[in-house]
């Protein structure tokens, strides 16, 4: 088995805009299929795992929007727990610990989101 981390392109650079909407994308985290979604927040890449850190349920309030009204967090629809773009950390609301990070890079225009020891793209 290769230990060494894949990246997976995502999506062009261009899809993602500062605070709008996510791209969604399928994973296997520590061996369940589950969704992350990456944002741009202040001109960086971010993805997590599409989980609220409060009780384990997807977080968007419609599909693709994560972010409150300002644009400067990421809400849980459900809950109400408030987190950091670029960490991932509870800053407000019913959590317990951050969202789980999905490490990405952009070169040449494309996102790619990287795989690690427990997280891996669905096979078909």
């Amino acid at each position: 088995m290769n230990a060494t981390p894949e990246q997976i392109p995502l999506c062009n650079g261009s899809d993602l805009k500062n605070g709008g909407e996510a791209v969604p994308f399928d994973v296997v985290y520590c061996g369940q299929t589950g969704r992350g979604f990456a944002i741009r927040f202040e001109d960086h890449v971010y993805a997590y795992l599409n989980r609220c850190a409060h009780v384990p349920m997807e977080m968007d309030y419609q599909p693709n929007r994560f972010f409150d009204s300002t644009g400067q967090w990421l809400l849980c629809a459900t809950h109400g727990a408030t987190y950091s773009p670029e960490t991932g950390e509870c800053r407000g609301g019913p959590c317990r610990g951050g969202l789980v990070r999905i490490a990405l890079t952009e070169s040449d225009g494309v996102v790619h989101w990287h795989t690690s020891h427990n997280l891996k793209p669905i096979e078909f």
